[in-house]
């Protein structure tokens, strides 16, 4: 049984499933520029909220060796949102404060509005990898799966080259299952990872 927060700012419900500390393991499996790359990680994922309209994101993978040893891979950290015209009831850009105060909290009404017409919601990612990448994704939250696909990778010149991705997550009996597609190291848009996540906090 899931047992979801009830105390959570309006815009995070349809992400509310989210919430929490996952880990479990998955398989790496890419091909690029006639290289094959391969094995068993490990992975830990966390989703959180601090009473923004935003859910903080952080995930640690290492690739598990025979011997038990753990060699970290690329660590994220990041932001979900549902995606809605930002108006002067909110902050920003930057530090700069909202310019009216909203004179009641958002609320389930005004994200309703928001539902797309596949009947889920529209939503942004941003995403910054520890090695400089950064990713915008855009997609959408369907009940307890989501999809979606860079609108765009910025990368520095020291950073191998990423050019793409998609992503699918899903809650699938209790466990967070999830698929991570990417176009690297020179190649087309391919599968590339994916893990199964039970929560753990």
């Amino acid at each position: 049984m899931l047992d979801l927060p009830t105390d959570l700012p309006a815009d995070l419900v349809p992400l509310s499933w989210l919430l929490g500390v996952w880990e479990g393991t998955g398989v790496i499996d890419y091909e690029a520029d006639d290289v094959s790359f391969g094995g068993e990680f490990a992975h830990r994922v966390s989703f959180s909220h601090d009473g923004g309209d935003y859910v903080n994101y952080s995930a640690s993978a290492w690739l598990l060796a025979d011997d038990g040893a753990r060699t970290p891979l690329v660590a994220e950290t990041g932001y979900w949102r549902l995606a809605r015209p930002a108006d002067g009831g909110d902050a920003g850009p930057a530090l700069l404060p909202a310019s009216v105060a909203r004179a009641t909290p958002r609320t389930a009404d005004d994200v309703e509005l928001l539902r797309n017409a596949e009947g889920g919601f529209d939503l942004e990612v941003a995403l910054v990898h520890s090695d400089g990448v950064s990713e915008l994704y855009v997609g959408q939250v369907r009940g307890p799966r989501i999809d979606i696909a860079t609108d765009a990778v910025v990368r520095p010149a020291s950073a191998k080259a990423y050019t793409a991705a998609t992503r699918m997550y899903g809650l699938v009996d209790g466990h967070l299952l999830w698929a991570w597609d990417i176009a690297a190291l020179g190649g087309e848009l391919a599968a590339h990872a994916s893990a199964r996540l039970a929560r753990v906090e």
